[in-house]
């Protein structure tokens, strides 16, 4: 196969090159072993040709490209683009790169129970230290990596990291407007024949919104700050940045208590559900539609005079059309006492990671952003959405990741995704790997609030190599991304997306 660019080779003409496709149009199965393999079948289950996507990513600038290369197991052909290096640096560069990743040789027929440097499971005593395995590779080394991937970072990891890398002032500047915001919902004298519901608001916004990690919200303000002309950073315009992301995270907040609420929840951010508190009750319904109502009025409040008011209102009511999607969506699929694991489909999963996440903890903090410096080219958000919701299907499984094996010191909530029988990327990978002994575990314990039910699938999940699958999908999916936000035109500033990026590899387990 020999093609003119890249785009020839894929087909695809305009845009930037979508990794999807990429991925669906490189990894193709021989025809003599007779088997269809999707492209997430691949991307999860044959780790061993992971260390060639980084060959991969260096296709978009190629100046021709040519099938090159072999990966395992052999059922898989890999085409990889050929760059044309102008300095001896980057010769040098791709030759190293080449070279660490033979020398790795990832398996998933490798024998390990874990990833080298996951934390201790929950359920395991933590005195009992890993003595080091003869004749096992080191398959990821915690040093060896610049960035924090979560499957490798320690518990140690100071928390400021586990939120967006913004500078004091800027998390001063905004948790400044929150009273402010509280104030004007709550004293504006509009019911002042109801004074205590005015009260009940207040608590209702100072106990749920401020006291996250307000990554939506700080997004909004960062990325204004970065797309706006400078002519227009004026401290009113700052401001109501600060504003719009308070809007963001009472939406956020809103999506939580509505969640925990539908699932029973018991506990959010490292403090009891909002519903769990003796006073609050069922009432918590009422509670969220209260929320959205204050958010409705602060956009009216502060935007409603602008230009952009429109656009902004259409956007908050299409992320709330899509959330409600996706609890449908996740809600079909738990609807009787045990859960249907036939519809445990990496297609279904990743609609569901779409509607209940990444439109709007990844897609709406931008759009909005791009809205109040005035972008509002087409092409320039489907370039940024294509990004976004790429990034926000890889936190879901991240947060699915974390549920099960990470530290609710940490995290801030128990996981009980598998006492719930969620439709989640660990329960959808293992239904694809196990053998019919493995499944029926599945098919017995899966959705069970058992503590020895709970016990039995992780020991399966580890059986399966499933922390040792994530944290070479972790890797590979870091440094496609990182690719494909180089390919954005349209003068969107790449430093935005990296920081984004950055932030999600920073979760700690």
């Amino acid at each position: 196969m020999i093609a003119n660019s890249p785009r020839e080779a894929l087909g695809q003409r305009e845009g930037p090159l979508s990794y999807s496709y990429l991925l669906d149009t490189l990894i193709t199965s021989r025809p003599k072993y007779g088997t269809e393999i999707t492209r997430y079948d691949w991307y999860m289950q044959s780790a061993p040709v992971a260390g060639c996507l980084r060959d991969v990513a260096r296709v978009l600038r190629g100046k021709r490209c040519r099938a090159a290369a072999e990966g395992k197991p052999e059922a898989f052909k890999v085409i990889i683009f050929q760059k044309m290096f102008t300095t001896r640096r980057a010769i040098d560069k791709i030759l190293l790169g080449y070279k660490n990743e033979f020398r790795r040789q990832i398996s998933k027929t490798t024998s390990v129970t874990n990833s080298d440097a996951m934390a201790p499971r929950l359920d395991q005593s933590t005195q009992n230290e890993e003595k080091p395995t003869t004749g096992i590779p080191k398959l990821l080394k915690l040093k060896k990596y610049h960035r924090f991937l979560s499957t490798l970072n320690s518990q140690q990891l100071p928390l400021a990291a586990r939120g967006l890398s913004v500078s004091k002032d800027q998390s001063r500047e905004f948790m400044a407007c929150f009273p402010d915001i509280v104030r004007d919902l709550t004293e504006s004298r509009k019911h002042i024949d109801v004074p205590e519901a005015s009260r009940w608001l207040a608590k209702v916004l100072q106990y749920n919104v401020p006291n996250g990690k307000k990554n939506r919200g700080l997004a909004t303000v960062l990325a204004y700050k970065m797309l706006e002309k400078n002519e227009n950073m004026t401290p009113e315009n700052i401001h109501l940045a600060n504003v719009m992301g308070w809007c963001v995270e009472m939406f956020h907040t809103q999506q939580l208590m509505l969640n925990d609420l539908i699932e029973g929840t018991e506990m959010r951010r490292a403090a009891p559900s909002w519903h769990r508190r003796p006073e609050v009750g069922l009432t918590a319904a009422n509670d969220t539609k209260l929320l959205e109502a204050a958010m409705f009025s602060t956009l009216k409040r502060n935007f409603q005079f602008k230009p952009y008011y429109k656009n902004v209102l259409e956007m908050f009511n299409e992320m709330l059309l899509k959330c409600s999607i996706g609890q449908y969506l996740d809600k079909s699929l738990s609807k009787t006492d045990k859960p249907n694991l036939e519809q445990f489909t990496m297609d279904k999963y990743i609609a569901i990671c779409k509607y209940m996440t990444a439109y709007y903890t990844f897609q709406m903090p931008v759009s909005l952003a791009l809205l109040m410096a005035g972008v509002d080219d087409p092409e320039t958000h489907r370039q940024a959405k294509t990004i976004l919701l790429e990034m926000g299907q890889f936190f879901q499984i991240q947060d699915d990741f974390l549920d099960c094996f990470g530290d609710p010191s940490v995290t801030g909530k128990v996981g009980t995704d598998i006492q719930d029988g969620k439709c989640t990327w660990l329960a959808v990978v293992a239904l694809q790997r196990a053998t019919p002994a493995q499944r029926e575990i599945m098919e017995n314990h899966y959705g069970s609030s058992n503590p020895e039910d709970v016990t039995k699938i992780k020991n399966l999940y580890e059986d399966l190599q499933l922390p040792h699958t994530y944290s070479v999908y972790e890797e590979a999916t870091y440094d496609l991304i990182r690719t494909q936000i180089q390919q954005v035109t349209r003068g969107l500033p790449h430093d935005l997306f990296f920081k984004i990026l950055d932030t999600i590899f920073r979760t700690n387990v």
